[in-house]
């Protein structure tokens, strides 16, 4: 019986550019171009960025059996670059690798981080993206001035010190959660630790109407293939037009942009004869860029389940398993944030909700870091259509960089 997924992934950075005036599917395809010019080191974020976000989403594809997974790699590389600026010696090596920015100094880190988070505001007028980042020690602990100036100064965090042993405590973290999310990530948190000392929290909140929509009227409950022997009912939604696209005997691929064409949704669809699994299994930094280099414009039809989905997990073991276990134990230097160490990441607890209809896509997703004390009709052209399990991406058009990846292998909706 083949699981169910969603594995959404929002990894580090979009670089965006202008478009054309093309009003129809039919139409010439939009071009982009960057607003500025990449600096070295954030170009070398951006490749390595891809990278962490297809090892992430392997690992939780490999250890989460759970029908739905949706994460966002952006949200979990933002919260861990704010820690890994109080890491020390072999945790910050290990954090720092896990995280692929082996070729990057602090210094260009920080930087690259801060730079391209200011890109990715406010480039596109039709959609809406958001980061925030807080910070929340417990009020009267000891916590260095030089590790909350660089994580204001990098990542725009806010300061929140906050007295852990309120009855509300856990209610103010969710309340700035949800408020950073739109309302879409609700009760993140569900304790606090006695021992517990500090939060690290992003969140991330994406909101973008299709550049040509989805007619409602063509949406039809439909079959959709869990295994070739068995379905489930999905609402398919239909759409013809001008796609940029690619079809070999492995995969069909194609690519859907929102508002001024500055953000896209890329599909991957595996061949009925390979499992979804060995194909997300098989990808790798080269093949993803050869995909997206292959992509040329061609008309066709495109038919696509509605989706709603929401996902929270706790990516301790995946972190390990990547690379990063002594920042999980008591062998863990975190002295950077507080000057003597005793600390360990207890957990980093992610959680997510994306909604993909006719007229566009919602996504939401934040990521906590938690650090205690070690006690010590008839178409013409190809045709697409999504009725067994399939790869999905939300990406930037100039660089190929992820935004979400998405692996749907039984399509839930509800009004």
């Amino acid at each position: 019986m083949f699981k169910m997924q969603l594995f959404l992934i929002i990894i580090l950075f979009y670089l965006f550019a202008s478009c054309n005036t093309s009003t129809s599917p039919l139409d010439s395809a939009k071009k982009s171009q960057l607003p500025r010019t990449l600096s070295s080191s954030e170009q070398i974020l951006v490749n390595t960025s891809q990278n962490f976000g297809l090892k992430l989403f392997q690992s939780v594809n490999e250890l989460d059996s759970s029908d739905n997974i949706f994460i966002s790699p952006l949200s979990v590389s933002m919260a861990l670059g704010m820690t890994l600026n109080g890491a020390n010696g072999q945790t910050y090596e290990d954090m720092k690798n896990t995280l692929e920015l082996n070729g990057l100094s602090e210094q260009q880190i920080n930087e690259a981080y801060k730079s391209l988070i200011d890109l990715l505001l406010n480039l596109d007028e039709k959609v809406i993206f958001e980061i925030a980042n807080s910070i929340w020690p417990k009020k009267g602990y000891p916590v260095l001035p030089s590790f909350m100036e660089v994580n204001q100064t990098y990542f725009y965090s806010e300061a929140k010190p906050l007295d852990f042993a309120r009855s509300d405590a856990v209610d103010i973290i969710n309340n700035w959660i949800s408020e950073k999310t739109h309302g879409k990530i609700e009760n993140m948190l569900d304790y606090i630790p006695e021992d517990a000392v500090m939060y690290l929290i992003n969140a991330i909140y994406f909101k973008g109407t299709w550049t040509y929509q989805f007619d409602a009227d063509l949406t039809n409950t439909e079959n959709f293939y869990t295994t070739p022997q068995n379905f489930n009912p999905c609402q398919m939604m239909k759409i013809s037009g001008n796609w940029l696209y690619y079809q070999d005997d492995k995969i069909q691929i194609t690519d859907l942009p929102y508002g001024d064409s500055l953000y896209s949704m890329t599909v991957f669809l595996p061949s009925a004869d390979q499992t979804i699994d060995d194909f997300v299994a098989s990808l790798n930094a080269d093949t993803w860029d050869n995909y997206f280099q292959d992509l040329a414009y061609k008309k066709g039809t495109i038919m696509m389940p509605k989706l709603k989905l929401d996902y929270k997990k706790l990516l301790n073991d995946m972190l390990i398993n990547m690379g990063m276990g002594i920042a999980f134990g008591g062998s863990a230097d975190f002295s950077r944030i507080n000057g003597y160490g005793n600390l360990f990441i207890s957990r980093v607890i992610h959680q997510s909700f994306v909604q993909v209809d006719e007229e566009g896509t919602e996504a939401a997703a934040a990521t906590i870091v938690e650090l205690r004390e070690t006690s010590g009709t008839g178409p013409t052209g190809f045709f697409l259509r999504m009725d067994r399990p399939y790869i999905f991406v939300i990406r930037e058009r100039t660089n190929n960089t992820i935004l979400f990846i998405g692996k749907i292998s039984k399509p839930q909706w509800t009004e």
